[in-house]
């Protein structure tokens, strides 16, 4: 039977909640407190759902039900209307000027100058991907600790914790350029100061000394197994000291072959500073086996998929897990990529290298300023030259001339 006024006006609260249903789907939910709230049940693409549509008695029966109407012509037109109703909202916001993404990109518009191109995209895109959904579903003054909390939490349940550190980092300075400016009163990310669930420290696998001769004879081997590109690449990490995302972003026009050295821009280091490789023989053999599959692209290693876009960060890991060196395989150490420079600074510095001279190459943050300074105007570069040639020729000796001969400076 249908609801009638009489009817929910005489309803009492009862120790739990409980329904008072009309037809078609709506329905009075009745609280303890004795608050009542209008519901409607329905069904869109094979999913059951629920619309929120006021409270009695602002919202009256027949106020109720013409909503209820409402709602049904649009699922009757294919449009789901708690989306609409979300969209509704978020134009309201989006015109009045109310909106988290509205000021974000006020900021980011702001601050882009001060940023490179490839860190103002990144950091844009990740803000829009975690914050702006439910950032954006009421105004930035009702936006409360835990409204950010849980976006953070969200982030954090897919083990990206360094993501939601930055996530919240962003927020926060949303919000300061907002209080600044005078867009809004205050900042509720200052009361999530040590939020952030830690992570434990864990440095990067890296293998045994005694084993890298092995990795190369495997890795040799590798062209049965995947692409050579793929081994090629892994070898360029290998013999170069650099990090993973510096090889994998390696492009032809950085290459000296001429004066034997690798100048990678500043936008492509970590550290933000223009670093310079020296080349080894093997290097350039390596180089010329690159040349022979990539010289037509920009990139020396291009994704399968777009030549324009190089291989992911994923493509050496799953290289070296196939080859065994994913600490389950008998005999075979755990290791990733980036361990490999770990590997460098443990022999070049017990063979008594300049550490100095080290550091510079592994393009080290050095935390004291004169002798960063220092350090970063003489480059070392002579050193380096021939501690790289050194390396190089060590890693072959390790391999074995007879299996890795096509690499041996000889």
């Amino acid at each position: 039977m249908p609801l009638t006024a009489l009817e929910i006006k005489r309803s009492q609260p009862k120790e739990k909640d409980y329904w008072l249903n009309d037809e078609r789907g709506l329905r009075l939910l009745v609280k303890p407190n004795g608050s009542k709230y209008w519901r409607l049940k329905y069904r869109f693409a094979n999913k059951q759902k629920t619309l929120a549509l006021g409270i009695y008695p602002d919202v009256s029966l027949k106020k109720a039900r013409l909503q209820r109407e409402q709602a049904k012509l649009q699922i009757s037109q294919g449009v789901d209307p708690s989306k609409e109703r979300q969209i509704q909202k978020r134009r309201a916001l989006f015109e009045n000027g109310t909106q988290f993404s509205v000021l974000a990109l006020e900021w980011w518009e702001y601050q882009k100058g001060t940023w490179t191109e490839d860190h103002a995209q990144r950091l844009w895109k990740r803000i829009k991907d975690n914050a702006f959904k439910e950032m954006d579903l009421q105004p930035m003054e009702k936006i409360e600790p835990r409204d950010i909390l849980a976006i953070i939490r969200k982030v954090e349940s897919r083990d990206a914790l360094d993501v939601a550190s930055r996530v919240l980092q962003d927020i926060r300075r949303v919000f300061r350029y907002g209080v600044q400016n005078g867009k809004i009163d205050h900042n509720p990310v200052g009361e999530l100061t040590g939020i952030l669930k830690p992570r434990i420290q864990r440095h990067r696998a890296s293998l045994p000394v005694e084993e890298l001769g092995q990795f190369l004879v495997d890795l040799k081997g590798y062209e049965t197994k995947g692409r050579l590109l793929t081994q090629l690449a892994l070898e360029m990490l290998i013999f170069t000291f650099v990090r993973p995302g510096e090889v994998r972003g390696a492009q032809w026009s950085e290459f000296d072959l001429e004066n034997q050295i690798w100048r990678i821009p500043a936008h492509r280091m970590k550290m933000q500073s223009e670093h310079l490789v020296p080349l080894s023989s093997q290097v350039i053999r390596i180089l010329d086996e690159i040349k022979s599959i990539t010289w037509q692209y920009e990139l020396l290693f291009p994704s399968e998929r777009n030549r324009n876009e190089c291989i992911s960060d994923n493509t050496m890991r799953r290289a070296m897990i196939r080859m065994g060196y994913d600490g389950k395989t008998e005999g075979k150490s755990h290791a990733t990529p980036h361990g490999f420079r770990a590997n460098a600074s443990s022999v070049l510095n017990e063979k008594g290298f300049n550490p100095d001279a080290i550091e510079r190459q592994l393009s080290h943050s050095e935390r004291n300023g004169v002798r960063a300074a220092y350090i970063h105007h003489a480059h070392y570069l002579e050193e380096r030259k021939e501690m790289m040639q050194w390396g190089a020729d060590y890693l072959v000796e390790k391999a074995g001339v007879q299996d890795y001969q096509y690499h041996c400076s000889t």
